[in-house]
Protein backbone atom coordinates (compact mmCIF):
# COMPACT_ATOMS: atom_id res chain seq x y z
CA UNK A 1 0.00 0.00 0.00
CA UNK A 2 1.18 3.22 -0.97
CA UNK A 3 -0.47 6.68 0.87
CA UNK A 4 0.69 8.81 -2.60
CA UNK A 5 -0.41 11.67 -0.52
CA UNK A 6 2.17 11.85 2.16
CA UNK A 7 4.58 14.64 1.27
CA UNK A 8 7.54 12.76 -0.03
CA UNK A 9 5.12 10.10 -1.61
CA UNK A 10 7.75 6.96 -0.21
CA UNK A 11 5.93 3.71 0.79
CA UNK A 12 5.77 3.13 4.25
CA UNK A 13 9.01 0.78 5.12
CA UNK A 14 9.78 -1.17 8.23
CA UNK A 15 12.86 0.94 8.29
CA UNK A 16 13.49 3.58 11.27
CA UNK A 17 15.16 6.50 10.96
CA UNK A 18 16.17 8.07 7.28
CA UNK A 19 18.82 10.35 8.56
CA UNK A 20 19.82 13.25 5.66
CA UNK A 21 23.01 14.27 7.00
CA UNK A 22 24.39 18.03 5.49
CA UNK A 23 27.92 19.20 5.80
CA UNK A 24 28.21 22.88 7.31
CA UNK A 25 25.74 23.06 9.93
CA UNK A 26 23.05 25.76 10.31
CA UNK A 27 23.87 28.35 12.95
CA UNK A 28 21.11 27.33 14.84
CA UNK A 29 22.34 24.28 15.41
CA UNK A 30 25.08 24.48 18.30
CA UNK A 31 25.09 20.91 19.74
CA UNK A 32 26.48 17.59 18.30
CA UNK A 33 24.15 14.98 17.54
CA UNK A 34 24.31 11.72 20.53
CA UNK A 35 23.16 8.48 19.93
CA UNK A 36 20.67 9.08 16.75
CA UNK A 37 20.19 5.55 15.51
CA UNK A 38 23.26 2.71 15.65
CA UNK A 39 22.48 2.34 12.03
CA UNK A 40 23.58 6.07 11.52
CA UNK A 41 27.35 5.67 12.44
CA UNK A 42 28.81 7.97 14.64
CA UNK A 43 28.62 12.02 12.95
CA UNK A 44 32.22 12.79 11.99
CA UNK A 45 33.50 16.54 12.90
CA UNK A 46 32.10 17.60 9.31
CA UNK A 47 28.59 16.07 10.19
CA UNK A 48 28.09 16.94 13.78
CA UNK A 49 24.55 18.09 13.81
CA UNK A 50 21.92 17.80 11.32
CA UNK A 51 20.88 20.73 8.90
CA UNK A 52 17.41 21.97 7.87
CA UNK A 53 17.32 20.96 4.50
CA UNK A 54 14.19 23.67 3.75
CA UNK A 55 13.67 27.29 4.77
CA UNK A 56 10.05 26.83 5.34
CA UNK A 57 7.25 24.08 5.21
CA UNK A 58 3.42 24.87 5.04
CA UNK A 59 1.34 21.31 5.83
CA UNK A 60 -2.53 21.08 4.98
CA UNK A 61 -3.54 18.20 7.50
CA UNK A 62 -7.44 17.43 7.52
CA UNK A 63 -9.50 16.54 10.51
CA UNK A 64 -11.05 13.20 11.07
CA UNK A 65 -14.11 11.48 12.22
CA UNK A 66 -12.52 8.06 14.30
CA UNK A 67 -14.32 4.63 15.06
CA UNK A 68 -17.16 5.39 12.11
CA UNK A 69 -20.03 3.77 14.06
CA UNK A 70 -19.06 0.00 15.20
CA UNK A 71 -14.81 0.39 14.32
CA UNK A 72 -13.73 1.57 17.86
CA UNK A 73 -10.34 2.71 17.84
CA UNK A 74 -9.52 1.16 14.55
CA UNK A 75 -11.52 3.08 11.84
CA UNK A 76 -11.45 6.40 10.59
CA UNK A 77 -11.30 8.60 8.23
CA UNK A 78 -10.19 12.13 6.99
CA UNK A 79 -12.85 14.41 6.12
CA UNK A 80 -12.54 17.72 4.40
CA UNK A 81 -11.64 20.90 7.13
CA UNK A 82 -8.13 21.58 7.37
CA UNK A 83 -5.50 23.53 9.25
CA UNK A 84 -2.63 24.87 7.96
CA UNK A 85 0.59 24.70 9.87
CA UNK A 86 3.83 26.71 8.47
CA UNK A 87 7.37 25.65 10.53
CA UNK A 88 10.37 27.28 9.87
CA UNK A 89 13.95 27.52 11.65
CA UNK A 90 14.31 30.19 14.26
CA UNK A 91 16.84 31.07 16.76
CA UNK A 92 14.29 30.84 19.23
CA UNK A 93 10.56 28.99 19.74
CA UNK A 94 7.73 31.31 18.09
CA UNK A 95 4.29 29.74 17.99
CA UNK A 96 1.58 32.00 16.90
CA UNK A 97 -1.62 29.65 16.26
CA UNK A 98 -5.16 31.21 15.39
CA UNK A 99 -8.85 29.91 15.02
CA UNK A 100 -8.26 28.14 18.39
CA UNK A 101 -7.73 28.82 22.32
CA UNK A 102 -4.40 26.97 22.45
CA UNK A 103 -0.86 27.92 23.85
CA UNK A 104 0.98 30.58 22.08
CA UNK A 105 4.51 29.08 23.27
CA UNK A 106 6.60 26.20 22.98
CA UNK A 107 3.66 23.95 24.93
CA UNK A 108 1.56 23.99 22.11
CA UNK A 109 0.53 20.69 20.76
CA UNK A 110 1.60 21.37 17.36
CA UNK A 111 5.70 23.04 18.49
CA UNK A 112 5.58 19.97 20.65
CA UNK A 113 5.05 17.25 18.32
CA UNK A 114 7.61 19.10 15.21
CA UNK A 115 10.29 19.31 18.38
CA UNK A 116 9.47 15.24 18.83
CA UNK A 117 10.93 14.84 15.44
CA UNK A 118 13.33 16.79 15.81
CA UNK A 119 14.70 15.50 18.54
CA UNK A 120 14.31 11.83 17.24
CA UNK A 121 16.14 13.09 13.65
CA UNK A 122 19.20 15.04 15.57
CA UNK A 123 17.95 18.86 15.19
CA UNK A 124 18.99 20.95 17.97
CA UNK A 125 17.57 24.23 16.75
CA UNK A 126 14.20 25.54 17.42
CA UNK A 127 11.17 26.82 15.10
CA UNK A 128 8.65 29.33 14.09
CA UNK A 129 5.42 28.22 14.16
CA UNK A 130 2.01 29.71 12.57
CA UNK A 131 -0.87 27.85 12.29
CA UNK A 132 -4.43 28.68 11.78
CA UNK A 133 -7.31 25.76 12.51
CA UNK A 134 -10.70 25.16 11.70
CA UNK A 135 -11.26 22.38 13.35
CA UNK A 136 -13.08 22.91 17.35
CA UNK A 137 -11.36 21.94 20.19
CA UNK A 138 -12.64 18.75 21.72
CA UNK A 139 -15.58 18.13 19.39
CA UNK A 140 -14.41 14.56 18.43
CA UNK A 141 -12.90 15.90 15.11
CA UNK A 142 -9.04 14.95 15.47
CA UNK A 143 -8.33 18.39 16.38
CA UNK A 144 -5.27 17.10 18.79
CA UNK A 145 -4.36 14.41 15.97
CA UNK A 146 -4.17 17.43 13.09
CA UNK A 147 -2.46 19.21 15.39
CA UNK A 148 0.48 16.42 16.42
CA UNK A 149 0.97 15.01 12.75
CA UNK A 150 0.84 18.11 10.95
CA UNK A 151 3.66 19.45 13.42
CA UNK A 152 5.72 16.01 12.58
CA UNK A 153 4.93 16.26 8.70
CA UNK A 154 6.09 19.52 8.67
CA UNK A 155 9.31 19.05 11.10
CA UNK A 156 10.53 15.82 8.64
CA UNK A 157 9.95 17.83 5.54
CA UNK A 158 11.86 20.69 6.96
CA UNK A 159 14.83 17.85 7.93
CA UNK A 160 14.70 17.03 4.64
CA UNK A 161 12.12 14.10 5.06
CA UNK A 162 14.37 12.53 7.73
CA UNK A 163 11.33 10.43 9.34
CA UNK A 164 9.47 7.22 7.12
CA UNK A 165 5.64 7.35 7.54
CA UNK A 166 5.81 4.55 9.94
CA UNK A 167 7.90 6.31 11.96
CA UNK A 168 6.17 9.12 11.98
CA UNK A 169 2.57 7.20 12.97
CA UNK A 170 4.25 5.40 15.51
CA UNK A 171 5.67 8.81 17.20
CA UNK A 172 2.18 10.44 16.40
CA UNK A 173 0.17 7.69 17.81
CA UNK A 174 2.80 7.42 20.75
CA UNK A 175 1.81 11.19 21.45
CA UNK A 176 -1.60 10.86 20.99
CA UNK A 177 -2.47 7.74 22.73
CA UNK A 178 -4.24 5.34 20.27
CA UNK A 179 -3.64 5.46 16.53
CA UNK A 180 -6.91 5.45 14.95
CA UNK A 181 -6.98 9.48 14.16
CA UNK A 182 -3.51 10.31 13.37
CA UNK A 183 -3.24 7.75 11.00
CA UNK A 184 -5.98 9.21 8.78
CA UNK A 185 -4.85 12.82 9.67
CA UNK A 186 -1.44 11.15 8.14
CA UNK A 187 -2.58 8.94 4.96
CA UNK A 188 -6.00 10.33 4.38
CA UNK A 189 -9.14 8.38 3.15
CA UNK A 190 -10.60 5.35 5.32
CA UNK A 191 -8.05 3.13 7.19
CA UNK A 192 -8.10 0.39 9.60
CA UNK A 193 -5.29 0.31 11.99
CA UNK A 194 -4.48 -1.93 14.63
CA UNK A 195 -1.88 -2.66 17.18
CA UNK A 196 0.11 -5.93 16.87
CA UNK A 197 2.05 -6.14 19.85
CA UNK A 198 4.96 -3.00 19.90
CA UNK A 199 4.23 -2.82 16.10
CA UNK A 200 0.98 -0.54 14.28
CA UNK A 201 -0.52 -2.43 11.07
CA UNK A 202 -2.56 -0.16 9.21
CA UNK A 203 -4.62 -0.23 5.41
CA UNK A 204 -6.10 2.90 3.93
CA UNK A 205 -8.18 3.02 1.00
CA UNK A 206 -10.11 6.17 -0.57
CA UNK A 207 -13.88 5.00 -1.03
CA UNK A 208 -15.36 3.91 -4.69
CA UNK A 209 -18.67 5.96 -3.74
CA UNK A 210 -18.73 9.12 -2.98
CA UNK A 211 -20.76 10.08 0.18
CA UNK A 212 -21.35 13.63 1.85
CA UNK A 213 -20.47 13.50 5.58
CA UNK A 214 -22.50 15.39 7.03
CA UNK A 215 -21.04 16.80 10.86
CA UNK A 216 -23.48 18.24 13.13
CA UNK A 217 -21.86 19.71 15.47
CA UNK A 218 -22.81 21.00 19.38
CA UNK A 219 -22.30 23.68 21.04
CA UNK A 220 -20.76 21.56 24.08
CA UNK A 221 -17.36 19.87 24.49
CA UNK A 222 -16.52 16.70 25.64
CA UNK A 223 -12.97 15.72 27.01
CA UNK A 224 -12.17 12.43 25.16
CA UNK A 225 -10.06 11.60 28.87
CA UNK A 226 -14.02 11.30 30.16
CA UNK A 227 -15.66 9.86 27.57
CA UNK A 228 -12.91 6.95 28.00
CA UNK A 229 -13.45 6.63 31.82
CA UNK A 230 -17.67 5.73 31.60
CA UNK A 231 -16.62 3.04 28.75
CA UNK A 232 -16.88 -0.84 30.80
CA UNK A 233 -13.73 -2.83 31.26
CA UNK A 234 -15.22 -6.14 29.83
CA UNK A 235 -17.94 -6.40 27.23
CA UNK A 236 -20.07 -9.21 26.42
CA UNK A 237 -19.28 -12.10 23.65
CA UNK A 238 -22.32 -10.63 22.03
CA UNK A 239 -21.60 -7.44 22.18
CA UNK A 240 -18.17 -8.18 20.33
CA UNK A 241 -19.32 -10.33 17.57
CA UNK A 242 -21.81 -7.02 17.26
CA UNK A 243 -19.32 -4.51 16.63
CA UNK A 244 -16.86 -7.16 14.73
CA UNK A 245 -19.93 -7.30 12.17
CA UNK A 246 -20.60 -4.48 11.90
CA UNK A 247 -17.37 -2.94 11.52
CA UNK A 248 -16.63 -5.37 8.49
CA UNK A 249 -19.83 -4.60 7.03
CA UNK A 250 -19.16 -1.08 6.67
CA UNK A 251 -15.46 -1.36 5.69
CA UNK A 252 -17.04 -3.72 2.45
CA UNK A 253 -19.86 -0.85 1.90
CA UNK A 254 -17.65 1.76 1.22
CA UNK A 255 -14.56 -0.68 -0.50
CA UNK A 256 -17.00 -1.68 -3.20
CA UNK A 257 -19.44 1.05 -3.81
CA UNK A 258 -22.34 -0.34 -1.97
CA UNK A 259 -24.51 2.51 -0.30
CA UNK A 260 -27.40 0.41 0.58
CA UNK A 261 -25.17 -1.91 2.99
CA UNK A 262 -24.32 0.97 4.97
CA UNK A 263 -27.76 1.20 6.26
CA UNK A 264 -27.39 -0.43 9.78
CA UNK A 265 -23.88 -0.32 9.34
CA UNK A 266 -23.19 2.22 11.50
CA UNK A 267 -24.48 0.20 15.15
CA UNK A 268 -22.37 -0.35 17.95
CA UNK A 269 -22.01 -1.43 21.04
CA UNK A 270 -18.77 -0.68 22.77
CA UNK A 271 -18.84 2.75 23.20
CA UNK A 272 -22.19 5.25 21.86
CA UNK A 273 -24.09 3.65 24.55
CA UNK A 274 -22.01 5.41 27.21
CA UNK A 275 -20.83 8.22 25.59
CA UNK A 276 -24.49 9.08 24.58
CA UNK A 277 -25.14 10.76 28.20
CA UNK A 278 -22.75 13.70 27.13
CA UNK A 279 -24.87 14.52 24.15
CA UNK A 280 -28.30 15.70 24.76
CA UNK A 281 -30.48 14.19 22.01
CA UNK A 282 -27.99 11.92 20.11
CA UNK A 283 -30.20 9.15 19.43
CA UNK A 284 -33.09 11.92 17.76
CA UNK A 285 -30.15 13.80 16.19
CA UNK A 286 -29.30 9.95 14.59
CA UNK A 287 -32.96 8.93 13.98
CA UNK A 288 -33.73 12.61 12.38
CA UNK A 289 -30.60 12.13 9.67
CA UNK A 290 -32.02 8.85 8.99
CA UNK A 291 -35.56 10.38 8.10
CA UNK A 292 -34.08 12.75 6.31
CA UNK A 293 -32.32 10.09 3.52
CA UNK A 294 -28.96 9.73 5.60
CA UNK A 295 -27.67 5.95 5.35
CA UNK A 296 -27.20 6.38 8.78
CA UNK A 297 -25.26 8.17 11.43
CA UNK A 298 -23.42 8.12 14.83
CA UNK A 299 -20.84 9.97 17.17
CA UNK A 300 -17.07 11.30 15.53
CA UNK A 301 -15.08 10.15 18.06
CA UNK A 302 -15.99 10.34 21.83
CA UNK A 303 -18.36 13.14 21.01
CA UNK A 304 -19.94 15.20 20.76
CA UNK A 305 -20.27 15.88 17.08
CA UNK A 306 -22.48 13.51 15.04
CA UNK A 307 -21.71 12.59 11.40
CA UNK A 308 -23.80 11.05 8.98
CA UNK A 309 -23.30 9.30 5.46
CA UNK A 310 -25.67 10.08 2.70
CA UNK A 311 -26.46 11.38 -1.14
CA UNK A 312 -24.42 14.49 -1.50
CA UNK A 313 -27.92 16.21 -2.97
CA UNK A 314 -30.00 15.31 0.27
CA UNK A 315 -26.59 16.27 2.73
CA UNK A 316 -28.63 19.70 3.11
CA UNK A 317 -31.98 18.28 3.87
CA UNK A 318 -29.97 15.90 6.23
CA UNK A 319 -27.87 18.57 8.13
CA UNK A 320 -30.62 20.82 8.46
CA UNK A 321 -32.54 17.70 10.30
CA UNK A 322 -30.18 16.52 12.26
CA UNK A 323 -30.07 20.80 13.86
CA UNK A 324 -33.30 20.78 14.17
CA UNK A 325 -33.31 18.20 16.53
CA UNK A 326 -29.94 19.17 18.57
CA UNK A 327 -32.85 22.68 18.94
CA UNK A 328 -35.07 20.10 20.11
CA UNK A 329 -32.75 18.64 22.89
CA UNK A 330 -31.73 22.56 24.04
CA UNK A 331 -28.68 22.30 22.34
CA UNK A 332 -27.17 24.76 19.38
CA UNK A 333 -25.55 23.09 17.05
CA UNK A 334 -23.37 24.20 13.77
CA UNK A 335 -23.70 22.03 10.51
CA UNK A 336 -20.70 21.58 8.02
CA UNK A 337 -21.09 19.53 5.03
CA UNK A 338 -17.99 17.59 3.84
CA UNK A 339 -16.94 14.58 2.30
CA UNK A 340 -14.51 11.97 2.92
CA UNK A 341 -10.62 13.53 2.19
CA UNK A 342 -8.23 11.19 0.23
CA UNK A 343 -5.54 13.18 0.96
CA UNK A 344 -3.86 13.06 4.44
CA UNK A 345 -1.48 15.70 5.54
CA UNK A 346 0.19 17.58 2.55
CA UNK A 347 3.05 19.80 1.66
CA UNK A 348 1.44 22.95 -0.24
Amino acid sequence: MTPGNLPNGKVPTPGGIYLRRIRGCNPLQEQEVEGISASCGAPTPEEACVAVALDRVTVRVPATVANLGAGFDVLAAAVGVHAEITLEPAPSPRVSVSGASVPQDASNLIYRSAAAVANTAGYRGAFALQAHSPIPLRSGLGSSAAAIVGGMVAASRLLGDSLDARTLLELAADLEGHPDNVAAALFGGVVIVVRDGPRLRWARFVPTVRLAVVLAVPDIQVETAIARQVLPREISRDDAVYNIGHAALLVAALAAGRPEWLRGALGDRLHQPYRAQFVPGFPRVVDAAVAAGAFGGALSGSGPTVFALAEPGGAPGVGAAMRDAFAAAGVASRVIVTEIESNGALVI
